[in-house]
This record gives structure tokens, sequence and C-alpha cells, in this order.
């Protein structure tokens, strides 16, 4: 997937977020849920450079430190989510998903400003 630009980032990302909202279904407690966000943010940043961020995931593996985390601290003694634990949660998927627009809006300016040196107007 990563020979596709921002495909691959795209889909890996969306996979984390999915796996970052079953863990707050499941009462993980919130120092975790954002550390998985942190997680999913690191391999989205870092993941988005050319292929040193293709190298970086496949060592990285965020979302298997995910789930190895939800593994961990879903069988914890199950306590009642409170509107912070909602709240922080809508705030680190907001977050991820702003690096990934970032990204994206990132990748299609770069693509404008390369098309333009390559094609240069009729002057």
């Amino acid at each position: 997937m990563g020979l596709v630009p921002a495909v691959g980032d795209l889909l890996a990302n969306l996979t984390g977020s999915t796996i970052l909202l079953i863990a707050a279904q499941l009462h993980v407690p919130k120092i975790i849920l954002l550390r998985m966000g942190l997680n999913i943010a690191v391999n989205a940043l870092i993941g988005a450079l050319p292929v040193f961020g293709d190298v970086f995931s496949i060592w990285f593996r965020s979302n298997v430190k995910n789930v190895q985390l939800l593994e961990r601290y879903a069988g914890a003694p199950q306590r009642k989510s409170t509107a912070t634990d909602k709240l922080l949660v809508v705030a680190v998927i907001a977050g991820v998903l702003a690096v990934i627009l970032g990204i994206l809006f990132g990748f299609i300016w770069l693509l404008g400003r390369l098309s333009d040196a390559v094609l240069p107007a009729n002057r």
C-alpha cells in the first residue's frame, strides 16, 4: 500500500483510529488511549515521508503496538466511562484526523508545485 502515496498511510491510520475507538468502548484507561493516539500520530507524521516513512512504518508498527496495549488493558477491572474519557478520545481522534488531513493537503500542494515546475504556463 505504501507504493501509492498517501493511500497506504490513510488506510493504516484509519485502522489505527478504529482500534482506538474499540479501546474506548472497552473502557481502557485514558492514559493508554492517549498513548495509542500518539502512536498513530507518530506513524502518520513520519510515515508521510517518502521511502523513509515506509521503512519507519514497517519498523514502528503502531497498530500492532496499539492492539497489544488494548489486549493488556482491556482485561483490567471495568469502570464506567466518564464524559472526560469520551472527550479525550474525541480529541485524540480529531488530532489524528488533523494530522492525516494536513499530510493529504501538503501532498496535494506539493503535487501542484511540482506540476507548475515541470509544466510552466505559456508566457
